[in-house]
């Protein structure tokens, strides 16, 4: 981060993204013919998940992932184009939502910010300061197709 860079806001996947996952295979776990293998798919299943990390400050948009390969990839404010806000049925339940971010960056079209609590407002801080952000670099998004 460069002296003018704040993080604004500091996120993880929750473990729920996983709640299909574990339910099956600990259903299938309870076959011991099955159960080493279940171990190892809920093990591996809840490392990525674990180390699927966001971090937005009012220039950038970070994401970190990665168990036994890190991988960083960001994405500029002022490429972002639209978001959205995703709550499947089963988050609502426990409160969690995702935000999809959807940019010009070549690498990282649309990003997902998956399974995170006040989605709802995150979505709302990061609208604002894609505009703030544009404002100050003097970029306009046009529209034509």
């Amino acid at each position: 981060m460069n002296s003018n860079e704040t993080s604004v806001w500091r996120g993880r996947t929750s473990q729920w993204v996983n709640f299909p996952a574990f339910l099956l295979w600990g259903l299938l776990a309870l076959t011991v013919v099955l159960l080493p293998i279940s171990v190892g798919v809920i093990l591996w299943r809840y490392l990525v998940v674990r180390n699927e990390e966001y971090e937005l400050s009012n220039e950038r948009l970070q994401m970190h992932s990665g168990v036994l390969n890190k991988r960083t990839s960001e994405i500029e404010l002022y490429r972002v184009t639209d978001t959205q806000f995703e709550q499947p049925f089963w988050l609502r339940l426990v409160g969690l939502a995702h935000v999809v971010v959807i940019s010009s960056d070549k690498l990282s079209p649309e990003t997902r910010i998956r399974a995170v609590p006040d989605a709802r407002q995150l979505r709302e801080n990061l609208r604002a300061m894609v505009e703030a952000r544009r404002g100050a670099k003097g970029v306009r998004i046009s529209e034509l197709e």
